[in-house]
This record gives structure tokens, sequence and C-alpha cells, in this order.
């Protein structure tokens, strides 16, 4: 478990690099194998690569997705709702690997 300070989660990537990237992979690993692995690939490296960790207080986090997530949707493997369900989820364990790893969920 990492200390946390909120203070430094605003300069996450200084602070907080490889506990963010241990979060995400841990998210992935959980998924990969229960999901449809291109649709999972797709989501991991062209929507949340370039999505944004943000501490909302109270040991909460939440995942902020890039502007044009509608676009890229078209764009990628999977239909729109196997799609939005597997973001969805994928977010989700994102957000509880933040809490377990700075220690506010066991």
């Amino acid at each position: 478990m990492t200390e946390f300070d909120p203070e430094k989660f605003e300069e996450k990537y200084v602070h907080y690099f490889e506990e963010l990237e241990t979060a995400y992979s841990n998210a992935y690993q959980q998924l990969h194998g229960q999901a449809d692995s291109e649709v999972l690939r797709a989501i991991d490296r062209q929507v949340l690569n370039e999505s944004e960790p943000v501490y909302e207080g109270d040991g909460q986090f939440r995942i902020t997705l890039p502007d044009d997530i509608e676009e890229r949707k078209q764009t990628l493997p999977g239909d729109e709702e196997t799609f939005d369900a597997l973001l969805t989820e994928f977010v989700d364990r994102i957000e509880d690997e933040l809490r377990q790893i700075f220690g506010f969920e066991e």
C-alpha cells in the first residue's frame, strides 16, 4: 500500500506513476480472458491510454475519458453495447484498484 497525499495527486504522474500503471494493468488482467480480447485491447490502447484519473476526495477516484469517446467508439471493434459495457466495467475496476492501492479499501 502506498501512502496517499491528495496534494501530490495533482502531479500524479510525477509522484504516483507506478501506482497508476499498476491499477490500470491489474484491471486489464482481471478482464482478460473474460471479455472479448480484441475489444478489451482496443479500449485499453485507444481510449484509456488518454484517460485521466482524478481524486475526488473521501477515498474516491474517477476516471475521465477523452472528449471524443463517441467518435472513437465508431472505429473500434465490437458492437456499441459490448463496447459500452466493457468500458464501464474496465473503468470501475481501475477505480477499485486505485482505492485498494492507496489504502482506501481492503
